[in-house]
């Protein structure tokens, strides 16, 4: 007899999600049809068509939002990971969509709306560069394209001490590190969000800031199960203010290492200088995985606040999910795991 033990962060799917969410995430959505001409990606180990790629990948004036018509996105279609069942509830949709941090639209938590109306997340290109067998630009639903979809629902803490928990759809990052094939040489990725002053108030009006936002992991972060691209939510595309078309989540760590945004995937030898640290390396560090016993300058870690509720509950080390990346800081002792 198979007895399967439960993951200290998963709980039943039907405690997590409301019924229509819960709905929802089980209707497969419409595959993507009549995407570029001539599109796929460039050939990898499960083979399929080859896809624009470039030598030198073209400049940062032609990566992330393009000038010109807009684009309709594809329909997702995915299926559910029921293995990430996030151990909450399912934050609501329109709290989760409008309570937001993304400072190239403003420094406050509602740029829902700025967002909506200032970026235009298709068409988007993204360059994949450094130590890899050879660069490429490529369109963001050509990426999609190549990629299975699924849900994951994942906590997601910021430092500022709240919470959300939601229904993700995307692809483990190690998906693309096959498609990218780094060099041995490479032991970072390191991310780029567009820095387009044209499509972001907050990089117009915030120019003191180092932009654009940059992160960046280890590869055996970046390798690690968890590690998801996302470029949907609750069943749907990923909405502006959420980091459209493509983003980060890294669950057992702090909102801000999870990119928004992202037009550039760069393999280096080098640790990569986040934005966060740029800006105060007193306060933000490189590793930033949650920890109750290490407490911001600014504020307490050990609680936080679970948003749309009156609920404030515990702070987890890794954010509960320490059975599957605590191995991953082997050796770090003397470093505070959340710098």
């Amino acid at each position: 007899m198979l007895i399967r033990i439960k993951k200290a962060w998963e709980i039943s799917e039907n405690d997590v999600a409301p019924e229509h969410v819960y709905i929802n995430r089980r209707s497969l959505m419409k595959g993507m049809a009549g995407l570029i001409a001539g599109g796929g990606l460039a050939a990898c180990s499960d083979g399929g068509a080859a896809a624009p790629e470039a030598e030198s990948p073209a400049s940062d004036a032609h990566l992330g939002p393009m000038a010109g018509a807009p684009v309709d996105p594809p329909e997702l279609s995915y299926t559910t990971n029921a293995a990430y069942d996030g151990g909450r509830a399912v934050t609501p949709e329109k709290t989760s969509t409008t309570y937001n941090n993304f400072y190239e639209f403003g420094s406050h938590k509602s740029i829902a709306q700025e967002a909506d109306k200032q970026l235009k997340p298709r068409p988007w290109q993204i360059a994949i560069d450094g130590e890899v067998e050879r660069p490429m630009l490529l369109d963001v639903d050509d990426l999609i394209a190549r990629m299975d979809l699924e849900e994951r629902i994942y906590r997601h803490r910021c430092v500022e001490r709240w919470a959300i928990t939601v229904p993700w759809i995307g692809f483990p990052v190690r998906k693309l590190i096959d498609l990218a094939r780094p060099l041995s040489s490479a032991k970072y990725l390191r991310m780029e969000t567009f820095g387009n002053p044209d499509f972001a108030s907050g990089i117009r009006n915030q120019d003191w800031y180092p932009w654009p936002y940059v992160e960046g992991m280890t590869m055996a972060e970046a390798s690690n199960d968890l590690s998801l691209l996302v470029v949907g939510v609750y069943g749907k595309i990923v909405p502006n203010a959420m980091g459209a078309p493509i983003r980060l989540h890294l669950p057992w760590k702090y909102g801000f290492k999870s990119i928004k945004s992202i037009v550039r995937f760069t393999f280096t030898a080098e640790r990569p200088l986040s934005f966060w640290q740029e800006i105060a390396a007193n306060e933000y560090g490189f590793w930033a995985n949650i920890n109750p016993d290490v407490p911001h300058p600014r504020w307490s870690q050990a609680q936080e606040q679970l948003l749309g509720t009156a609920e404030v509950v515990p702070t987890q080390i890794f954010n509960g999910y320490g059975e599957a990346v605590a191995d991953l800081y082997a050796g770090l002792a003397d470093e505070p795991l959340y710098r």
